[in-house]
C-alpha cells in the first residue's frame, strides 16, 4: 500500500533528507520519498503495517521539525 502526505510547514531541506533516511529504516517500509520542494512524502508498506509506520514516521518528523503537520493527501 502506498500513501502520500503533505508536510505542512516543512522549512528545512536537510531535515527532509534526514526524515527520509530515518523513515526508510523503519520495519516494514519498502520505500519512502520526501520531497522538500513540494513538501510531499510518499510511503510504501504492507497494508497491515501502515498505521504503525505512520505513527513512527510522525515521531521522527516531529523530533526533527516539531512544527511540521502531516496531512494525508487523497
Amino acid at each position: 500500500m502506498t500513501k502520500t502526505f503533505t508536510l505542512e510547514h516543512l522549512d528545512c531541506a536537510n531535515c527532509a533528507a534526514k526524515m527520509e533516511r530515518k523513515i526508510a529504516k523503519l520495519k516494514g517500509v519498502r520505500e519512502v520519498a520526501v520531497t522538500f520542494m513540494t513538501k510531499k512524502m510518499t510511503i510504501d508498506t504492507d497494508d497491515a503495517a501502515m498505521d504503525a509506520v505512520i505513527a513512527q514516521a510522525e515521531k521522527i518528523i516531529h523530533k526533527l521539525e516539531p512544527q511540521v503537520v502531516l496531512v494525508e493527501r487523497r
